[in-house]
């Protein structure tokens, strides 16, 4: 039996998901019964991968937690050098904030949408809509700064 850990969006509940059970039926949060998206990782411990189709609905079931958005090239080398932190706040963030990527190269719609024009680009969204916005390499606590302003 494969078991996956998922942060709860809502609640930040850790709940264990069994592989096997979540093929044929939705998993819920054990403590308050949200819908699981087992697409978020395999235990909410690395950042949500966002498409031009998807970002919209990420937004809207995130609710009212800050949403971080990482815009990114696979070809920028500060982008790479910024993925670590990224990486990082997503595990440290125990369902707080949700941390995401978007693919500026693969998703230029959503890109051309909120003006991305120099990558990396962090985008806030609380509520979803766009709150705060930062351009180039920044340092983790400074991000961890502008998410906890939104929390």
């Amino acid at each position: 039996m494969t078991m996956t850990v998922i942060a709860c969006p809502k609640c930040g509940a850790k709940d264990r998901i069994d592989d096997q059970q979540a093929a044929t039926r939705q998993p819920i949060c054990g403590r308050c019964g949200t819908k699981l998206d087992l697409s978020a990782g395999s235990n909410g411990s690395h950042p949500l991968e966002v498409t031009d189709a998807t970002f919209q609905k990420v937004l809207q079931e995130a609710g009212d937690k800050p949403v971080l958005i990482d815009c990114w090239a696979p070809w920028c080398g500060p982008c790479r050098m910024i993925a670590p932190t990224i990486e990082q706040l997503a595990s440290e963030s125990n369902g707080r904030f949700l941390i995401a990527k978007l693919n500026t190269d693969e998703n230029q719609h959503t890109a051309a949408m909120f003006g991305i024009d120099a990558i990396p680009t962090m985008l806030i969204f609380k509520n979803g809509e766009k709150v705060d916005q930062s351009v180039g390499l920044q340092p983790k606590q400074a991000i961890e700064k502008r998410l906890a302003a939104h929390a």
